[in-house]
């Protein structure tokens, strides 16, 4: 599998998720406001400073999502021996990159899940190679392939 593909389709997902946090964050930006030529009463104030609230919550994610895409682009995709970053890593019949942490995603047609070096399963699979047997959550898994 061409890894540069991988690549952008994890920069293209994580670019997707930050625009979608970028909109929330707008939109409860906008919903902060508060037209001060009008009487403001209370019930306004108190929706206006909720708002506030949850636009600065909404924040966090602007900043992972910038954060994930820095990362990923820093990250060398070129061909592993052992599971680190950049590598893809099959094991229990899925496969899985090793960058950030994502939901499913698929990439021509194969089914691939990123995952994050600061994930407790990295850490059962780091420094491993293909054919090497590992424990996780009570199972024990053979890491079928490397890329």
């Amino acid at each position: 599998m061409d890894k540069s593909i991988i690549r952008n389709r994890l920069l293209s997902l994580e670019a997707h998720d930050l625009e979608a946090a970028r909109e929330a964050y707008r939109d409860y930006v906008a919903a902060a406001r508060v037209d001060r030529s009008d009487t403001i009463d209370n019930q306004t104030q108190a929706q206006a400073e909720l708002a506030s609230d949850l636009s600065e919550a909404l924040d966090a994610p602007v900043h992972l999502h910038t954060d994930k895409l820095a990362k990923i682009g820093a990250i060398d995709f070129g061909p592993k021996q052992k599971v680190e970053e950049g590598a893809v890593v099959r094991f229990g019949g899925r496969s899985f990159v090793v960058a950030v942490a994502t939901r499913a995603f698929d990439c021509a047609g194969v089914e691939l899940m990123g995952i994050s070096t600061e994930a407790p399963i990295y850490e059962a699979i780091a420094d491993r190679m293909a054919g090497e047997r590992f424990e996780f959550n009570g199972r024990s898994l053979v890491i079928e392939d490397i890329q």
